[in-house]
């Protein structure tokens, strides 16, 4: 019977925080007392979490999240687990053979960390050949299980992003991968629909193949 893995993190007050971004927040709103319900308020980044990137994220004019083709967002993804790297190359990549792959996850020591409050500054990063590579094999989703695919304090143009959205790669960040083996799954990686957003948190499921 086929599994689903829910491979999002929840929103909580606790959770990791990419350095400068805003904490999340939510609040519930005081009523009269007469209303049968309860509403909150929330405050968020749109890279809270596990989210998307889109191309607005670094291009001027680059597409928004609502934007987004869904036959992207929705289909057969691979999981590779790469789980000995600190910083992924062009041949860690070369030998996935992924030539015939759309949605690629990379699960590395980072799946799991999502958990941890404290931002992991030494995270696992995607080096730039190995960036163009995924772009050039003809990916068009790419799935990160920590909250940046750039080194942390490394080249200020975040190159791994930039080539990537250049390309019109999406990238889904903030996933955790950590009870997910490597193979082919169902993606089903839904973003916030936020009118001109530069991204989105995203409620991210894989479902096993047979």
């Amino acid at each position: 019977m086929p599994r689903t893995y829910d491979i999002s993190v929840p929103l909580t007050a606790g959770m990791p925080l990419y350095p400068g971004d805003p904490p999340f927040e939510i609040e519930a709103l005081p009523h009269d007392g007469a209303a049968p319900y309860v509403i909150s308020r929330l405050g968020l980044s749109t890279h809270s979490g596990t989210h998307v990137d889109a191309p607005a994220h670094f291009l001027p004019g680059g597409a928004t999240v609502d934007q987004l083709p869904v036959d992207i967002l929705v289909g057969k993804a691979r999981v590779v687990e790469l789980l000995e790297q600190e910083r992924i190359e062009r041949a860690d990549l070369e030998a996935q053979d992924l030539r015939d792959d759309l949605r690629v996850l990379i699960k590395t020591r980072m799946s799991g960390l999502m958990q941890k409050s404290t931002f992991q500054e030494d995270h696992v990063y995607l080096a730039r050949d190995a960036a163009l590579y995924l772009a050039q094999a003809g990916i068009k989703l790419v799935g990160f299980d920590y909250l940046s695919i750039d080194r942390y304090g490394g080249a200020p143009d975040f190159p791994a992003h930039r080539a990537l959205l250049e390309a019109g790669v999406v990238i889904v960040e903030g996933l955790d991968l950590s009870e997910v083996p490597a193979g082919e799954y169902d993606l089903f990686c839904l973003p916030l629909r936020i009118g001109g957003g530069d991204g989105a948190p995203a409620r991210v499921l894989l479902r096993s193949r047979g």
